[in-house]
């Protein structure tokens, strides 16, 4: 197939899950013999422009009419089967679904987040769970300064929202959730359904696998509040105060929570804070853990380290909401804690480190979910899938039902990105 993809990189200076899923998939297609063309902005190039483009960007946030110009100039001139969408913010904006309109060419789009309901994407507001905005007006979030804490800077997200809600629903052939917990919730908002499909991210075969118990209990992600950073202190401090785990806390990351994570990890023995590591570094960190966890307080829509885990044979320790249920299966292939509960976190990585035995048992198993579920294979199979399904809507040519996934979440018909992956 021809495929173009259609993204707005995130800045490059945090951990973004988004842009390591987009370059593997284009990488994925590549490899299979289809033919992969880019359309993307780079919110690093923000810095450069001049002052009075910086102060109109957020006009263009909403709406960019040389977007939509260019895109379908290009969609003219190389005629792709399909488009694939995944962040339009800030460069973007929807105005790409209007560029894909006017060259005729359908549309596929990954939401990797809760932007669709909710400005910032999070389903979050003060660390606690919010769904303020969903099925309705997007003037909660404007009213706390949702995003980044501001009301100003929410504003352009909350109109992009409202005045561009018909327009993804209906310029989109297919939509692609990560997770059936994400597909729950946009269903219940109102997205039509029929146009839903869960596929889950795949993850490469890491080229390194776990041997042994494992060195150290690891923490890789962005080093803030929606991810459990300050519960994942908090429990660490009461392990310590028991005597500890026998292995220390790796912390590799980075985000507005460093300067204190770094002040709380000074001095310690027990804990080890090591920085933004790249992809092969960040591979055998994972492979060389007793235990990867993934405290998030808000619910993740995925949970890509989780499943970089399982494909090393090692188990996850993760808050028991979101995606996390669907892909952790308690006791068998990882563990789950009670959400935002610093003791049940706390007591999940006492037991995963206890029992080297069962510990093994649960990397096994882990190995094995994650070549059923979240191979390259599967990964392949599931996006050419949704590729064609979009062809096929377009043309009038037929639909496929809206769960493409590996059957555990078969329940993804009915039941349970700042965006990095989403987090902004």
């Amino acid at each position: 197939m021809h495929v173009m993809v259609v993204h707005n990189r995130y800045a490059s200076a945090q951990p973004s899950g988004e842009n390591k899923v987009v370059d593997q998939e284009v990488e994925l297609l590549r490899a299979a013999g289809h033919r992969v063309d880019r359309f993307e902005r780079r919110s690093d190039d923000i810095g450069a422009l001049s002052l009075p483009r910086k102060a109109a960007l957020p006009l263009l946030v909403p709406w960019n009419p040389a977007v939509r110009t260019e895109l379908a100039a290009r969609l003219r001139a190389e005629r792709p089967d399909v488009v694939h969408v995944h962040n339009v913010f800030p460069l973007l904006s929807p105005a790409v679904l209007a560029g894909c309109a006017d060259a005729g060419v359908p549309v596929v789009a990954t939401l990797h987040n809760y932007g669709q309901v909710c400005p910032p994407g999070t389903l979050q507001r003060d660390g606690r769970p919010c769904s303020a905005c969903v099925g309705g007006s997007a003037l909660p979030a404007v009213r706390h300064g949702c995003y980044r804490g501001s009301r100003l800077a929410t504003v352009p997200l909350a109109l992009s929202l409202s005045v561009n809600r018909r327009r993804w629903w209906t310029g989109v052939e297919r939509f692609l959730c990560i997770s059936a917990a994400q597909r729950e919730v946009l269903v219940r908002s109102g997205m039509p359904a029929e146009r839903l499909a869960v596929k889950h991210n795949f993850v490469p075969e890491p080229g390194v696998r776990r041997e042994g118990p494992g060195e150290h209990v690891l923490y890789l992600g962005r080093l803030a509040e929606a991810k459990g950073v300050r519960l994942l202190m908090t429990a660490w401090d009461a392990l310590t105060a028991a005597g500890g785990v026998g292995v220390p806390l790796v912390i590799a990351g980075s985000g507005p929570l460093e300067p204190e994570v770094t002040a709380w990890a000074a001095g310690r023995p027990d804990v080890r804070v090591v920085g933004l590591y790249d992809t092969a570094r960040s591979r055998e960190a994972v492979a060389r853990s007793v235990a990867v966890v993934a405290p998030s307080t808000w619910m993740e829509a995925f949970g890509l380290v989780v499943v970089e885990a399982m494909a090393a044979g090692v188990p996850a320790v993760a808050a028991g909401h979101g995606a996390f249920t669907e892909l952790v299966e308690d006791g068998v292939t990882g563990l789950l804690h009670r959400p935002g509960d610093a003791e049940s976190l706390a007591d999940r990585l006492r037991l995963v480190a206890s029992d080297p035995d069962r510990n093994d048992e649960l990397g096994r198993a882990a190995r094995l979910r994650y070549e059923r579920g979240f191979s390259p294979a599967v990964g392949l199979e599931r996006l050419l899938e949704a590729y064609r399904s979009a062809s096929a809507g377009r043309t009038g040519g037929g639909r496929v039902p809206p769960a493409v996934t590996d059957g555990r979440a078969g329940r993804g018909g009915a039941s349970a990105a700042g965006r990095d992956g989403g987090s902004r």
